[in-house]
């Protein structure tokens, strides 16, 4: 299920964004700030390159580009 990022609150938003950027794996040697990568983000989100996730059965959130998504969940849209 996708979740369009203007349905969370703007605190929840930032903490799923810092969430992402500081997984294991998604730095790559990279050492922008924090706030730096949330933004980079925040504004992939915001051009429509990528979208939030959300899992119900793991009931877990993902980021995904949106080239990325399956054509049949951008539909539920």
């Amino acid at each position: 299920m996708i979740i369009p990022p203007q349905m969370l609150d703007a605190d929840t938003l930032t903490r799923v964004l810092e969430d992402f950027v500081t997984r294991d794996g998604t730095d790559n040697g990279d050492d922008t700030p924090l706030a730096a990568r949330v933004e980079r983000v925040r504004a992939a989100l915001a051009r429509g390159e990528a979208v939030i996730v959300f899992d119900p059965l793991s009931e877990q959130c993902a980021l995904m580009l949106k080239q990325d998504v399956p054509k049949e969940w951008l539909a539920e849209d």
